[in-house]
């Protein structure tokens, strides 16, 4: 458990503010001029303003631009979060890291880390999709501060806010009509607003417009790989990383228009009167959400506009559309312990078999196969570890390769995958490599404000943020993530399931573990979380 005295810490870090140049840098924007603070090298713009407020009338409709200002806008805070319910259930070395501004539907805002303002250099530009699935999180989580990624490679980092839950996904379009036809996917279409917004102005910022990689972890993988299947996205970016989050199938109309009548059954407003909506305080929306449980589930809807083939992103088959743009994808070895459901301690055969019954919803001949392939790809693990690899797999690892391996089947653009499994000593290692845990590698942020709550102290650490850090960037620039240091990373496929494994000692494995892969991905099927191609 984290001491008090750390938790203090963190929380000092959050709020407190970063030194700032003698003389403020000052950046022109197409819709007025905004003055950072700086680190250093690093020039540094907070809450940017993308788009206008999504309040009132404009709630549940696609993004607008921003109104003018006159003045310089002061740009050294972070924007309001997107309204949502604060997190809970994670780990509390995540928790720490979590933004806690003040919320409001006055969200459209970006933040920029650079080295350069308007010098005519093209240095690639990286757009970071945050966390929280579809309902929760921020770009001002400090793990996701970029100026490590902007003094050591030369690179523009941008993170997002955007609309979440009901106000960026619920579909009202046959309740509402027409005017809500987009209502089910407004949280992408606001991504998409930023990556506009991009283009027209981040040459000021010393980024190259015709070099974006849009990347994020867990709900922003999810993002980013929805991002391949619209057409509105497209040629706004031109590289794509998912690390920890993938989305193959969308949430149907039929399904998103019965979330949406029992949020009007809990507001006590009549399925012809969908307009009150815009009315009802964000607060009282909110606290509506949270009777529902889990048939309140929000994300992208296949509405025939913003979605428009298939069953949703990559099912059954990788979107034609994005083709032609190299992806990384990964995972983390065990993903749950993210979780604090997940059994950190040790359990006894019967636990083991009781736990993998009841999270994959399988039967006892099912568990025992299951049990006796991951006993035999990790003879040395005990109940615990093997029940947290074996739900981790189920969770993200097997779908991040049926993803890369419907990348690849296009024929157009590589695929790139990884599995972190460099362990934290956080806890006498019991947290093993929970999700989120290689963003503060990829961020090369280890001496960040909560960092090393995480990750630990040790010096061994740094060589892995280096090889990270350099892939990442170097995947941004050229669309292929080999640099020194690191074998040779060859691009995925059926035939040739190339795997990196980043830890202390980096290894290109090709399928391993495959019976165990096969195994999860059949069971996936049989349930139809996914599709047979």
């Amino acid at each position: 458990m984290l001491a008090a005295s750390g938790l203090a810490a963190a929380g000092l870090a959050l709020t407190g503010s970063r030194a700032t140049a003698a003389e403020a840098p000052v950046a022109k924007t197409a819709y007025g001029k905004v003055r950072g603070t700086a680190d250093g090298t690093v020039k540094i713009f907070k809450g940017v303003p993308y788009g206008a407020s999504t309040a009132g009338a404009n709630r549940f409709l696609p993004p607008k631009p921003p109104m003018p200002w006159r003045d310089v806008r002061e740009a050294a805070a972070l924007g309001s979060r997107a309204p949502q319910t604060d997190a809970t259930g994670f780990m509390e070395e995540e928790v720490v890291a979590l933004d806690r501004t003040q919320q409001s539907e006055d969200c459209l805002r970006l933040n920029i880390w650079t080295t350069g303002l308007a010098d005519g250099r093209k240095r690639p530009v990286m757009l970071w999709c945050h966390g929280g699935g579809f309902t929760g999180g921020s770009g001002g989580n400090v793990r996701y501060d970029g100026t490590m990624l902007a003094k050591k490679h030369d690179v523009v980092l941008v993170t997002i806010n955007h609309r979440l839950n009901a106000f960026g996904f619920l579909y009202l379009g046959k309740l509402g009509g027409e005017k809500y036809a987009d209502s089910g996917n407004v949280g992408m279409l606001d991504i998409v607003a930023a990556l506009n917004w991009v283009k027209e102005n981040i040459a000021e910022f010393g980024g190259d417009p015709g070099n974006v990689t849009i990347f994020g972890q867990s709900g922003g993988g999810s993002k980013v790989t929805t991002a391949m299947a619209m057409p509105q996205a497209q040629g706004r970016f031109h590289r794509v990383i998912a690390e920890s989050g993938v989305l193959l199938k969308a949430i149907t109309p039929d399904e998103g228009s019965d979330i949406a009548a029992r949020i009007l059954k809990q507001l006590d407003i009549a399925p012809g009167a969908v307009d009150r909506l815009q009315q009802v305080p964000f607060q009282k929306i909110i606290a509506a959400l949270g009777p529902m449980g889990p048939s309140g589930r929000f994300g992208p809807v296949l509405d025939g506009r913003n979605l428009i083939s298939g069953n949703g992103p990559f099912d059954p088959v990788a979107p034609s559309l994005s083709a032609n743009v190299p992806l990384i994808l990964g995972s983390t070895l065990t993903e749950v312990t993210f979780l604090n459901t997940t059994p950190l301690d040790p359990i006894d055969d019967a636990t083991l078999r009781a736990d993998i019954k009841r999270t994959l919803k399988v039967d006892d001949a099912t568990t025992e196969k299951l049990v006796a392939l991951y006993k035999k790809d990790f003879p040395q693990a005990d109940n615990v570890r093997l029940y947290q690899i074996l739900a981790s797999d189920n969770w993200l690892t097997a779908n991040v390769a049926l993803t890369a391996e419907r990348k690849a089947m296009l024929g157009r653009a590589p695929a790139y995958v990884y599995h972190f499994e460099k362990p934290t000593p956080v806890r006498g290692g019991k947290l093993g490599v929970p999700h989120t845990l290689e963003v503060s590698y990829v961020f090369d942020n280890l001496d960040g404000a909560t960092d090393d709550i995480i990750t630990g102290k040790g010096q061994d650490r740094y060589p892995l943020a280096d090889k990270m850090s350099r892939a990442w960037t170097q995947f941004a620039r050229t669309g292929d993530p080999n640099v020194s240091g690191l074998p040779q990373w060859r691009p995925y496929s059926a035939s040739d399931r190339a795997v990196m494994v980043f830890d202390d000692r980096c290894e290109l494995q090709v399928d391993p573990r495959a019976e165990a892969r096969k195994a999860i991905l059949e069971l996936h099927m049989a349930q139809g979380q996914v599709s047979r191609a």
